[in-house]
């Protein structure tokens, strides 16, 4: 199948054709993943005989995954750019991502306020990476409702919750980024991201 067709299956329709491109000029693998819970994308620089590699999680809405995969590839242009020399989400990067991004914002792909967190984290020298709060809230609104699922943020204090994988925690305090919550088995103490998806547990 033509890989503009199986593109616009996961991101915006008017956006596939420019990625499209964007695959065959960079010469680049890309995949669309698994759902890997802490990321939403990777890209990995050519090593032995392997080239460009790109992965983006197959469940994001279609302006997640956009986000996401413009994200990837302005890793792949940097590192095309500067090899290893550039900090992986420095000012290389951010130019790299700004510049790509622009086609989109030409073609007007993103709702107004998914648009004005892309642009407010560009514009803020502070914000290593997407996990940037506001961008990702904002990116997160148009995603399909998941009754079961809810973020750390929302929790009550010393509410019960589960992750994927099983393992119950207990919500304790929220710190200055983070929540500190203690794993009920092993009584480790953990720090979640105030995004992290969870599902809550009965008492």
């Amino acid at each position: 199948m033509d890989k503009v067709k199986i593109l616009e299956r996961y991101l915006p329709a008017e956006a596939a054709p420019l990625i499209g491109r964007w695959i065959d000029y960079f010469v680049c693998e890309f995949k669309v993943s698994r759902n890997r819970g802490t990321k939403f994308g990777d890209y990995r620089a050519p090593h032995g005989d392997k080239g460009h590699r790109i992965s983006v999680n197959y469940d994001l809405n279609p302006y997640a995954f956009l986000v996401t995969t413009v994200h990837e590839f302005a890793h792949l242009h940097t590192w095309n750019e500067h090899k290893h020399k550039a900090k992986p989400h420095g000012a290389e990067w951010k130019a790299n991502f700004k510049r790509m991004m622009q086609p989109f914002f030409e073609k007007d792909i993103f709702p107004p306020e998914i648009k004005l967190a892309i642009v407010n984290y560009l514009n803020n020298p502070a914000a290593s990476s997407c996990s940037d709060l506001n961008l990702y809230r904002s990116l997160r609104n148009y995603d399909a409702h998941k009754p079961a699922v809810i973020t750390v943020e929302k929790l009550p204090q010393k509410a019960l919750f589960k992750l994927k994988d099983g393992r119950v925690f207990r919500m304790e305090e929220r710190l200055r980024k983070r929540y500190r919550c203690v794993e009920i088995s092993s009584k480790r103490v953990y720090l979640f991201s105030p995004v992290a998806e969870v599902e809550l547990v009965e008492d």
